[in-house]
């Protein structure tokens, strides 16, 4: 039979393990211990007994409150679809000059239409709208179909250049590869027109060089850009005079984008987005043109 050992120190009896001279204690569990597993049992029992918890094979306990977590989904979502059709039926008839004039609706826009442009726009226009390399920045007042209200929607309706039979079109020729022009003439016209948003590509062009480009750009691109280079929006065309560059505005980006020419590509949300959500889009991006400094 072993023989009890208590600890000097602590009073507490050894287990009679012993490792290097120290000795286990037999230290018994504290109360706390026993009665937080007592409550946490009763509070099992008691839930069980109140709430939904046991399955039954196709069905489970239902619990002597009744309380069912699908019929409260359910209400939520009825009484958010409740809250939300006040806000959307007024933003669907109502035009955008006078949504535009009210702050609460706009208020309603800013959060809805970000989550959209997240979802839908941002992976080609980047997350703050700025876009990039082939990607139009659309915080800007540069557009290329417009950029009002009603432009805006039915570009997003219908795509650029996009399978709906209704898509904008617009190309822009290659009049290098296709021996419309030389390379002496696109390369003065890319200068003529890079001198048309940037004064100081004048200061390192000769003059002859961009009267010969005038001329050139005044016989083969004035059909679409307009005399004034300002661009047409019923064409896609850009305005060149600004310095907004789709594709870059350095001279070698300017001559590649002559020589090869430009067909751009919008994808159509006819399909994908619902009416009053291309109207929450293109009035969340008017918001933000104006809100960007």
């Amino acid at each position: 039979m072993a023989v009890e050992e208590r600890d000097p120190f602590t009073g507490y009896l050894t287990t009679g393990h012993e490792w290097n001279g120290i000795k286990e204690l037999n230290t018994p569990v504290p109360r706390a211990v026993f009665f937080f597993l007592i409550v946490t049992a009763l509070y099992a029992l008691v839930y069980w007994i109140l709430m939904p918890a046991w399955p039954l094979g196709v069905t489970y306990t239902k619990g002597l409150l009744g309380i069912d977590q699908r019929k409260v989904v359910a209400e939520s979502i009825k009484e958010a679809a409740l809250e939300r059709s006040v806000w959307t039926k007024r933003i669907e008839t109502e035009s955008f000059k006078d949504i535009q004039a009210d702050p609460r609706l706009m208020n309603v826009v800013r959060q809805t239409g970000g989550a959209l442009f997240g979802d839908n726009c941002a992976a080609c226009h980047g997350p703050k709208a700025e876009g990039g390399k082939g990607f139009p920045t659309l915080v800007s007042s540069s557009w290329l179909w417009g950029g009002d209200p009603e432009a805006i929607a039915e570009t997003i309706r219908v795509g650029i250049n996009s399978p709906h039979k209704d898509t904008r079109v617009s190309q822009m020729m290659a009049f290098g590869r296709d021996s419309i022009l030389k390379k002496d003439e696109i390369d003065n016209v890319a200068d003529y027109v890079r001198s048309l948003s940037d004064p100081a590509v004048a200061k390192t062009v000769t003059a002859a060089k961009l009267e010969a480009g005038k001329a050139v750009f005044t016989a083969n691109c004035v059909a679409c850009h307009g005399d004034n280079a300002a661009g047409n929006p019923e064409l896609g065309a850009p305005n060149l005079t600004d310095k907004f560059w789709l594709y870059g505005g350095d001279a070698q980006s300017v001559f590649t984008t002559v020589w090869g020419g430009r067909q751009g590509h919008m994808p159509t949300w006819d399909a994908r987005l619902s009416p009053l959500d291309r109207k929450i889009l293109a009035l969340y991006l008017v918001d933000r043109r104006h809100a960007t400094p």
